[in-house]
């Protein structure tokens, strides 16, 4: 897959903005962001094991989880799911518990190319300039870029181990 993650943090706004093409339909990229089981499998930077506390993808729905490094060290993520609707968009809160009453609201939508392929889109929302660069700073863009990677080798190797069948 050579779709690369588009990053833009403007200058003096506290937003980012991103986008990703998937050679995958919007129902198999929704899904692989609803399930928990496949969550775990995709969600973070290479070498990293997300174990998921809770994980209820639905409008008025939360979650929990924790993403720990090859180096042992764990970070733990939270927020509430705001609005869900199937195979179109999900705006939730994001907090990282390193960073306790920073909170961010996101905006994901998934957009449907034709073809077997979609794009998502988010827009991210933080409660300050600071805040924001201190998201961009984090090493956010590797940790997204990697974790898309691994969605799609996830698609791919349920869409080719379904060719099968």
């Amino acid at each position: 897959m050579s779709n690369a993650l588009k990053l833009t943090v403007p200058d003096g706004v506290p937003f980012i903005d991103f986008e990703r093409d998937f050679d995958f339909p919007v129902a198999d990229v929704f899904q692989a962001h609803k399930n928990p089981e496949l969550i775990a499998q995709w969600l973070g930077p290479h070498g990293t094991n997300v174990e998921i506390d809770n994980y209820d993808f639905r409008s008025g729905g939360s979650y929990r989880y924790h993403h720990t490094g090859p180096d042992g060290v764990s970070y733990a993520f939270s927020g509430i799911f705001h609005t869900v609707r199937e195979n179109d968009v999900a705006i939730q809160t994001f907090e990282f518990d390193g960073y306790p009453d920073v909170v961010s609201i996101e905006f994901l939508t998934f957009e449907d190319l034709g073809g077997n392929r979609c794009r998502l889109k988010g827009h991210s929302v933080y409660p300050s300039q600071e805040a924001r660069d201190g998201m961009a700073a984090s090493g956010m863009e590797g940790g997204m870029s990697e974790g898309y990677e691994r969605l799609d080798e996830l698609l791919g190797s349920v869409v080719h181990g379904n060719q099968g069948r």
